[in-house]
């Protein structure tokens, strides 16, 4: 296809130089070519709806990646050696899919708010301790992934994440159910495996929608009413 350019697993090393004059290009995959830098003649490809990086071996993007003003489908930026994202993130208001997993990544960036078309955001197995508390602002978003982490806390303003349906918190630091989570009415799947849970708050069988809730490797009582509650009302739970 004219529009696609498809570079997986070619071996490049770097991005050709006859890549930054193809402005015509909507889909651009780079994943799985040991690259270690992305130059930021990156912005010059203004018409992208769609950007692989995927498997590489970046250490840094450059902010002209806020400069693809269509960029509406995918952006993968996974297993590589990210230690921070740039701010310049936050201008991508269409992406839709962001997976930024597989990284070094002890921050997201504050503007990640600014990504307001996301409906899947993955950052899982990083270094991460919390998540932005302006994370609230995607609203659209219906998937979080932030496994294999070190979050002891989530900001209050998760709550505001009325249209998610799927979150997994498998392998953190968290010693109890996160309070924000009770007022989400869509939310159908947690995942909350080898965390530091002891207890669970009463408020759980508020979460109407919820249809599976996967407790494992805590310290949780199997026999807890609570949890015979939730299964009354049709929820898978796994302890």
């Amino acid at each position: 296809m004219r529009h696609t350019m498809n570079l997986w697993r070619h071996d490049l090393g770097e991005v050709p130089e006859s890549v930054w004059r193809r402005t015509e290009l909507r889909v651009l995959i780079l994943a799985d070519n040991g690259l270690t830098a992305l130059p930021a003649e990156i912005g010059r490809l203004s018409r992208l709806n769609t950007l692989d990086l995927g498997h590489n071996l970046l250490t840094e993007v450059p902010g002209e990646l806020g400069a693809l003003p269509e960029l509406n489908g995918c952006l993968y930026l996974h297993d590589n050696r990210l230690s921070r994202l740039p701010d310049e993130l936050g201008d991508l208001t269409l992406v839709r899919y962001l997976n930024v997993g597989e990284n070094l990544l002890t921050a997201l960036p504050e503007t990640i708010g600014g990504m307001s078309g996301l409906v899947e955001l993955r950052a899982q197995h990083n270094r991460l301790t919390t998540v932005p508390d302006t994370i609230g602002r995607l609203r659209d978003l219906r998937e979080l992934w932030l496994r294999g982490n070190a979050i002891g806390r989530l900001p209050a303003s998760v709550a505001e994440l009325r249209q998610l349906r799927h979150l997994d918190l498998r392998e953190n630091a968290l010693a109890e159910l996160p309070e924000q989570l009770a007022g989400l009415p869509r939310l159908r799947q947690i995942d909350l495996r080898s965390n530091r849970l002891g207890r669970l708050p009463d408020w759980l069988p508020r979460l109407a929608s919820l249809e599976k809730l996967d407790l494992r490797w805590n310290g949780i009582d199997p026999s807890h009413p609570l949890l015979a509650e939730l299964e009354r009302q049709g929820c898978v739970v796994l302890t």
